[in-house]
């Protein structure tokens, strides 16, 4: 029955997408797409992040040095996070989407960035356990009214058969923005602001998580929260991202 229910519910976004178009979800532009996604113009535009990569960081190399290597920065300090994945560089063309996300009630949004992610991270995917997005402070979710990296998280790990830790993180106290700090500032930012909770630890014992966020800039965020989890007894903490800087002292977010 699960099969015809899948079966019938294609056929009538098939025929619904007959009758009324999809729009892009790059909205200044007038063309129809063949499914919810981007316009070939706005597609060709993403940078989207192939291989080779660093092994640690999730950085792109301009040539080839071989399986596991790490960039020089993952070799000389090697991230609290044991692996990073970004789906594609953080630029004016992707900046756009991912703002529409993080501030304008885009959630529409969250679904393609979650595949974006799942090929992206697809090396990792089959060596965690469970998902867990990076944590809003209640102010600002209460502020905001939902956290992006959950609406991220949320579709992620349903796409990839993978449980669900909505509330494994807690930021502990209001960070405010990490926008306009530089690398040092933005760890002392976020310095013991994560934890979790006693109703969480069993589960988090032991497990291989993937962290999701929407951006890596410096990585502090990550790092707070990947020393969080591992305090409490994680196996190992991934971390994957829509987008990442080309430096740390990028634009900031």
């Amino acid at each position: 029955m699960s099969r015809l229910a899948v079966a019938a519910r294609a056929v009538a976004g098939g025929a619904l997408d007959l009758l009324l178009p999809p729009r892009p979800l790059d909205e200044a532009s007038r063309e129809t797409v063949a499914s919810l996604g981007l316009t070939s113009w706005a597609w060709s535009r993403i940078s989207f992040i192939e291989a080779p990569l660093c092994d640690g960081c999730g950085k792109a190399f301009d040539y080839d040095p071989g399986e596991g290597v790490r960039c020089p920065a993952c070799a000389a300090r090697a991230p609290t996070f044991d692996r990073a994945r970004a789906a594609c560089v953080y630029d004016e063309h992707s900046r756009d989407l991912i703002l529409k996300l993080k501030h304008a009630d885009r959630t529409d949004l969250a679904g393609v960035f979650a595949r974006w992610i799942a090929r992206a991270a697809a090396d990792l995917m089959h060596e965690v356990d469970a998902v867990t997005p990076v944590p809003l402070h209640r102010g600002r979710l209460l502020a905001r009214r939902y956290n992006q990296a959950a609406e991220i998280a949320r579709p992620l790990a349903r796409l990839s058969g993978l449980a669900y830790f909505p509330d494994a993180l807690v930021r502990r106290r209001s960070t405010g923005s990490q926008g306009g700090k530089s690398a040092q500032a933005r760890r002392r930012n976020v310095a013991a602001a994560f934890v979790v909770p006693k109703s969480w630890r069993a589960r988090v014992a032991d497990a291989r998580v993937l962290l999701v966020d929407d951006v890596l800039t410096t990585g502090a965020t990550a790092e707070g929260c990947a020393r969080a989890l591992k305090a409490a007894g994680a196996a190992r903490v991934d971390l994957a991202v829509i987008a990442r800087v080309k430096q740390a002292q990028a634009r900031p977010i």
